[in-house]
């Protein structure tokens, strides 16, 4: 079920809201935690079952890092572990035991047939003959990435001592499953959510702020996504292509991931605060970046925070040295490109992103960054950022390489390639893509504009909302892109 369908937005929404505010908090938890499991399994039940033994996993390892840690589990609620004190050898196994089942999940659905082939294609290059293990064309569950790192962050908080471990097992379950972030983030980690299960408030300003971010991210998925994605798709699927033409596409892809996957933040802030739940900023206009560096602390904030606070500063972060903070940078960056799919174009995508990083913090006051004026900053990290969305966005690592060289008007075109000017060319795109980029570097973001609503935003945001709904009963199919991630 996605958040742009009918089905969700007058049956099950509707169904959610009653239940949040008719219904006694006490059996709340229960309630939206069976809700989530059928919105998670709707398109296939079998898949809750995965989520529920990952779920319960991480549960009695929080369990098992109290008792081991000579707390009792009776009582009221549970204690926070002693922060900076050492923990014995079962309280490790408790965290390792978190970690390996949530990596295990996420490495054998995500990534087993991909090391297997590539496996298969080293030793045959080798001369050493078949490995003999079979490629399972295994089916991807929708939202494992961001479940299973938002399931770790709990085991990871609650051994750091920053987090009270849940004793009651439907809380813990919610945490996982709440379905407002459930399938494409934000990355909610369990700190940041742990008291809002047990305590939360509903008022009106917190919905009535929820419903705008709803209605807005919802526009910028069925107002501006969609259309890029048809910009961008034609480019991409033509082959060579005439540079401008190539540009164009690419530029479009920029729009159409960003408005995308933002839209999709903002509708799940809104869920969220329609709940009684407050959940991060997942975007902060990332295409105003004046450097890489920059773009990664305004580009998926829940991800970037994420492998900074649980991979990059455990790996020694820039404390032992400047080559070893170089490589982390690196590490860091390829995890997160892999983390995006298992196919060597993410891999390139984040090779070229910790590259970028370490270069700047390599020349530091020295780059050449600092000399530029402030909108040639921004251009310069927009244009390399769109490169880089050329191997996100190709299927093969050979279209990646062709559509490169026909951004640099390397590629033979033939005549019937001019014909995807007629399509990518009309006015209503042209218009809507000129329209993306006023919105992207200068209209005000979903989170300013909703912290104050006056009579007159909350037409405004009432009239896309309409809009949206409108457009959306012609479209066919508009799922979001991050959930193939």
């Amino acid at each position: 079920m996605v958040f742009s369908s009918h089905v969700f937005l007058f049956f099950f929404l509707p169904v959610v809201l009653a239940c949040n505010y008719l219904l006694p908090f006490r059996s709340l938890s229960a309630v939206l935690t069976v809700l989530s499991y059928l919105f998670y399994g709707w398109s296939n039940p079998v898949w809750v079952l995965l989520m529920l033994t990952s779920s319960y996993i991480d549960y009695f390892c929080g369990l098992g890092l109290v008792r081991f840690g000579g707390h009792s589990l009776s009582g009221g609620d549970l204690p926070f572990l002693p922060k900076g004190q050492p923990r014995n050898r079962w309280q490790r196994l408790c965290l390792v035991t978190s970690l390996v089942s949530n990596i295990g999940i996420l490495a054998f659905f995500k990534y087993y047939d991909f090391g297997v082939t590539n496996l298969e294609a080293a030793t045959g290059a080798l001369g050493l003959g078949p490995i003999g293990l079979p490629v399972l064309n295994v089916a991807l569950p929708v939202g494992v990435s961001f479940y299973t790192f938002q399931s770790m962050s709990y085991a990871i908080d609650v051994y750091r001592g920053a987090a009270r471990p849940l004793k009651n097992p439907i809380d813990f379950q919610l945490f996982v499953a709440l379905f407002p972030q459930l399938i494409a983030g934000p990355i909610v980690r369990y700190q940041t959510v742990a008291e809002q299960i047990r305590h939360r408030t509903f008022n009106v300003d917190k919905f009535a702020r929820g419903v705008a971010f709803f209605s807005l991210g919802l526009g910028k998925k069925i107002l501006l996504a969609n259309p890029m994605g048809h910009v961008a798709d034609a480019a991409f699927n033509a082959g060579s292509l005439v540079w401008y033409d190539a540009w164009y596409g690419v530029v479009a892809y920029a729009f159409q991931i960003y408005f995308d996957f933002s839209g999709y933040s903002d509708m799940a802030v809104g869920l969220g605060l329609m709940l009684g739940f407050a959940f991060m900023k997942n975007f902060d206009d990332p295409y105003l970046a004046e450097s890489i560096t920059d773009f990664w602390r305004r580009w998926h904030i829940s991800l970037s925070t994420w492998l900074r606070d649980y991979l990059y500063v455990p790996l020694g972060g820039n404390r032992s040295g400047e080559t070893r903070t170089y490589v982390n940078l690196l590490t860091v960056m390829l995890v997160g490109g892999l983390w995006h799919g298992a196919s060597w174009n993410f891999v390139i995508w984040g090779a070229i992103q910790g590259l970028m990083l370490a270069a700047e913090r390599l020349l530091d006051k020295d780059s050449p960054y600092r000399r530029l004026p402030a909108p040639l900053r921004i251009a310069v990290t927009f244009g390399i950022t769109c490169l880089a969305w050329v191997f996100f966005r190709a299927e093969t690592l050979p279209q990646a390489a062709s559509y490169l060289r026909s951004l640099v008007a390397l590629s033979d075109v033939p005549a019937g390639a001019l014909a995807v000017s007629a399509t990518i060319y009309t006015p209503y795109h042209l218009a809507m893509t000129l329209f993306c980029a006023l919105v992207v570097w200068s209209f005000p973001q979903v989170w300013d504009f909703t912290r104050r609503l006056t009579p007159l935003k909350a037409v405004a945001c009432l009239a896309v909302f309409v809009l949206s709904v409108m457009i959306m009963w012609t479209q066919t199919s508009n799922p979001f892109l991050y959930y193939q991630f």
